[in-house]
C-alpha cells in the first residue's frame, strides 16, 4: 500500500512539473520583466559578496529543497547558479530533505526530476553534490538516495554518514563530515515500522563511534559537521530532537573542538551560540519555503528568509554567509584562529 501510495505520489508531482514548465513558457511579459528585475537584484547583490569569497574556499549548503520548484525553490536554484557564475564555489553541500514528503520510491521516481535536476539546471551548478539524508527521505527508499550516486555524476553520496577533507591555497585543509542524524534521534526509532521503515537497520551507537573516530584522527584546523537536525534550535517540533542531537552529538563537537555546526529541517536561518560554546551552531534555512522564527537563549542572529548560505574558508578565518534567495547577505558566522 506504502509504494503504491508513494508511486501515485510521484506520478502527480511528474504532471504537476510538466504544469509548471508550461505555464513558466505562457506567462504574461509583465511576468519577464519581474523576473528581470530580480535578476538584476541578484546581480547587484553578488557584486558585494564577490570581494568577501575572493581568494577563499567557498562551498555552498542548501537543504529542505524538494517542492517541485514552487514557492522560493526556482529562484533560489537560479540564484545559486548566478553565485556560482561569478565566484569560485567548489561543491554543494545539501543537507538532507531534498525531496518533501515521502522521499523517493526508486532511483527512476520523477522526483529526481521534478525536485532535482529540472530545478538546478545552471551550467556552474554542475557540480559535486554532497548529500546527507534527512528525516522525509527516511519516509521512502534511502538505499534509493545512495544509488542516485550511480545515476547521477554531480550526485556524490559514498555513504549514510562519511566526510570529506578539502585543500585550501595557502593553508591548512578543512574537514566536513557529514552525518545521518536520523538514526540518532528516538522518535523516529520508535515510529520507524509506521513511518521509518529504513530507521531499523541503523546503528547510532556505531555512526557515534565512527564520528568519535574520525574527529580523533582529524589533523585539519577548520573543522565543519553538517547533518540535518540542529543540536540548538528555536521551533514548535519536538524537543526531543534537541535534547537526542544534545546528547549524542554535542559532547563530540565539545570534545574535539568542531568549528561550525551546520543544519537544516527548521525553515529558517539561526545562528545560535550557547555560553561557553566554541562550536557555532547555524541553522540553514529552507531553500524553497521558510517558517517564522523569533530568539531564545544563546540566539545571535535569526530570520524567517528563504535562501541558502555559503561557508567560506581561508587560512585565517572560517565564515559562514547567509543569503536570502536574492542573494542578499543577512548575516555572518565566522570563526578565527
Amino acid at each position: 500500500m506504502k509504494q503504491m501510495k508513494r508511486t501515485v505520489i510521484a506520478i502527480l508531482a511528474l504532471f504537476a512539473a510538466l504544469s509548471v514548465q508550461t505555464a513558466v513558457s505562457a506567462q504574461p511579459a509583465g511576468k519577464g520583466v519581474n523576473k528581470a528585475a530580480q535578476k538584476a537584484t541578484t546581480e547587484e547583490a553578488i557584486k558585494k559578496l564577490e570581494p568577501q569569497l575572493e581568494d577563499r574556499f567557498n562551498f555552498i549548503v542548501g537543504n529542505d529543497l524538494g517542492r517541485n520548484g514552487y514557492y522560493d525553490q526556482k529562484p533560489i536554484a537560479e540564484s545559486m547558479g548566478m553565485l556560482a557564475e561569478n565566484s569560485d564555489i567548489e561543491f554543494v553541500a545539501a543537507a538532507g530533505d531534498v525531496h518533501h514528503f515521502e522521499g523517493v520510491a526508486s532511483v527512476n521516481d520523477p522526483l529526481w526530476s521534478t525536485n532535482y535536476e529540472w530545478i538546478y539546471t545552471h551550467p556552474e551548478l554542475m557540480l559535486e553534490w554532497f548529500p546527507v539524508l534527512g528525516n522525509h527521505e527516511y519516509r521512502g527508499n534511502t538505499d534509493a538516495v545512495l544509488a542516485y550516486s550511480k545515476v547521477s555524476r554531480r550526485w556524490c553520496m559514498p555513504d549514510r554518514y562519511y566526510a570529506k577533507s578539502f585543500e585550501i591555497d595557502n593553508g591548512d585543509p578543512i574537514k566536513v563530515i557529514f552525518i545521518d542524524t536520523t538514526p540518532l534521534i528516538s522518535k523516529y526509532q520508535e515510529e520507524a515500522e509506521e513511518s521509518y521503515p529504513d530507521i531499523a537497520r541503523q546503528s547510532a551507537e556505531k555512526q557515534l563511534e565512527w564520528l568519535d573516530s574520525v574527529l580523533n584522527a582529524s589533523t585539519e584546523k577548520w573543522k565543519v559537521v553538517i547533518g540535518h537536525h540542529p543540536v540548538y534550535a528555536q521551533t514548535s517540533k519536538d524537543e526531543i530532537e534537541r535534547t537526542d542531537m544534545q546528547k549524542n552529538v554535542k559532547p563530540l563537537l565539545d570534545k574535539y573542538g568542531v568549528d561550525m555546526y551546520v543544519c537544516g529541517h527548521i525553515h529558517n536561518f539561526q545562528h545560535i551560540k550557547p555560553k561557553g560554546s566554541k562550536t557555532e551552531y547555524v541553522v540553514n534555512t529552507s531553500g524553497s519555503l521558510a517558517r517564522k522564527v523569533s530568539p531564545i537563549e544563546g540566539t545571535v542572529f535569526c530570520s524567517s528568509e528563504t535562501g541558502f548560505s555559503v561557508v567560506s574558508a581561508s587560512e585565517n578565518s572560517l565564515k559562514l554567509f547567509m543569503l536570502d534567495k536574492n542573494c542578499n547577505l543577512l548575516h555572518t558566522v565566522e570563526c578565527k584562529k
